[in-house]
């Protein structure tokens, strides 16, 4: 009978919301219907769960029972839908917290492995990327990820030491890349009036960097196979969509679309919202207005491309995290975007290149939408994943 009261105890509390274990609840704040706490508070109080310790704090180093729970600072590394940004999940983030289903059409198919030995082909065909010898940068201060707030000018040099512009800038696709940067108002809630001459260079740009690339051919016909297209210029046309139809991020105006917020840059709520480019970032410093501070990141290639976390100030607004591949051609920056974009919406989407495992994060625009419920593309950039 004492066995069955306990039971029946236990299940009564269990019900009315007491908990023993900080599954699931680490980093949130003080709960008073629960029996002890999950949050940095509870070693003061001595109210802590007993798996605290194993679960929340700096011995941590698993996302076991940890998927998408409030950030930690006490955490070594973390769990949640940002981590990827900030460079610190932990090891084992995408098997326990990512499902590898694809969210385009067809792409449920796709697995990673697939994935990962496309972004391999199309590293291996970006012949259009810098060399050493025309492009060198000077990435200076070193900060970390505690300190990309702290808005400090620690490089009192630019990024760009040196860019051979009439080698790489004659080339087609970087030729259509920079015609179609300088078309957009950078500021959210200012409608984008798109001219018949702004569309004919969408066009063109996606005619060089797809259809006239190795490159881009190798990504249709990976798609094509796996019966996400049926056809090139269905192929071409969802690209033009996803990444160039307009949509309101302020006010109600047609104001962002998928391109501009992750090539161009915007600026929403008194600071840059994407940029996630090294050509634009380029252009913007040598004309005076990027101003290059430090960087949290710095990819282990030891060639071009390579991945950089970069804080710098765009003419009065500040980017605490700006993630780019450097060096890369506007054709590969595009097809691994549009990959992780058609695969893996809204998801991490792991890559390699040259046997080093890259992320691209990616998330949908879900606010609006165009042909058969397709969502636009609403960010994306590179990260690291933590070893």
């Amino acid at each position: 009978m004492k066995v069955i009261a306990v039971l029946t105890l236990w299940v009564t509390l269990f019900h009315q919301g007491y908990s023993y274990s900080c599954q699931g609840r680490c980093g949130y704040g003080t709960d008073n219907n629960m029996s002890c706490q999950c949050n940095s508070s509870c070693e003061r109080f001595r109210d802590c769960c007993s798996d605290y310790a194993e679960l929340c704090t700096a011995g941590a180093t698993s996302c076991k029972d940890r998927c998408d729970e409030k950030y930690n600072s006490q955490n070594e590394c973390h769990c949640n839908s940002k981590c990827a940004q900030y460079n610190n999940c932990c090891s084992n983030y995408a098997d326990l917290c990512n499902s590898d289903g694809g969210g385009g059409d067809g792409g449920s198919a796709i697995t990673d492995a697939e994935i990962k030995a496309l972004s391999e082909t199309l590293f291996a065909l970006d012949s259009n990327k810098a060399s050493a010898s025309e492009l060198i940068i000077e990435p200076q201060a070193l900060v970390p990820n505690s300190q990309t707030s702290s808005k400090n000018d620690l490089s009192f040099k630019p990024f760009f030491r040196y860019l051979n512009e009439g080698a790489l800038f004659s080339r087609p696709t970087y030729a259509a890349l920079l015609a179609v940067l300088d078309n957009y108002e950078r500021m959210t809630g200012q409608t984008e009036d798109v001219s018949a001459q702004e569309l004919a260079e969408q066009e063109a740009f996606l005619k060089e960097t797809i259809s006239n690339t190795e490159l881009g051919r190798e990504l249709f016909a990976f798609l094509y196979t796996k019966g996400v297209y049926a056809s090139e210029e269905e192929f071409i046309q969802d690209l033009k969509m996803m990444w160039f139809g307009l949509y309101s991020r302020n006010n109600n105006k047609m104001d962002s679309s998928g391109f501009e917020h992750i090539f161009a840059g915007e600026i929403k709520g008194g600071k840059v919202s994407g940029f996630h480019n090294w050509i634009q970032f380029y252009l913007l410093e040598k004309r005076g207005k990027m101003n290059y501070y430090s960087h949290s990141l710095n990819g282990p290639w030891t060639s071009y491309p390579d991945v950089f976390g970069m804080q710098f100030m765009w003419e009065g607004y500040f980017k605490q995290v700006g993630s780019a591949v450097i060096g890369c051609s506007p054709e590969f920056d595009f097809a691994l975007y549009s990959l992780c974009y058609i695969t893996r919406p809204g998801e991490q989407c792991r890559l390699s290149l040259g046997g080093i495992e890259l992320i691209i994060q990616t998330y949908t625009w879900e606010n609006s939408s165009y042909g058969d419920g397709k969502k636009y593309i609403g960010s994306a950039f590179p990260a690291i994943p933590r070893n």
